[in-house]
């Protein structure tokens, strides 16, 4: 253990008590977004673009991340703009992946379709078991 542990032990045993000497989450780096900037990320995320001014029909976050840096002149990473807009309440949706050259109408004549896994059999359908000598059986 060396002596600069034990100052930090000390200093921080001076500053919060006993609750200081465990060991806690780290505070990380200043936000860079204040909480009226948060609010006016929500708000036009809400609001979604407008495709003649904002260019866009709907909001990426590369997109947000241009955005950003337009009005409020801060650079910021497309993850750090995920991570702020899931503190909002805001959840990533991807729509699925097609193909361009992807017809409908030719897809569903394509699909296959199965027989249903359960039928309900015929009256009558069922025959009597058979014995392998050849002969009539007895039922027991």
């Amino acid at each position: 253990m060396t002596l600069q542990i034990v100052r930090d032990w000390v200093l921080r045993f001076n500053a919060r008590g006993p609750d200081g000497l465990v060991n806690g989450k780290a505070p990380g780096g200043r936000a860079k977004l204040n909480v009226a900037q948060r609010h006016a990320l929500a708000k036009i995320v809400e609001s979604g673009p407008i495709p003649a001014i904002h260019g866009v029909v709907r909001w990426r976050r590369k997109d947000l991340v241009q955005w950003i840096f337009q009005e409020f002149r801060i650079a910021m990473d497309e993850t750090t703009v995920g991570r702020e807009l899931k503190a909002l309440g805001f959840a990533k949706l991807s729509a699925r992946p097609r193909h361009y050259a992807q017809n409908e109408l030719e897809a569903e004549a394509f699909k296959k379709t199965s027989p249903p896994l359960w039928r309900k059999s015929e009256a009558g359908s069922r025959a009597a078991p058979t014995s392998s000598s050849g002969g009539p059986t007895k039922r027991a």
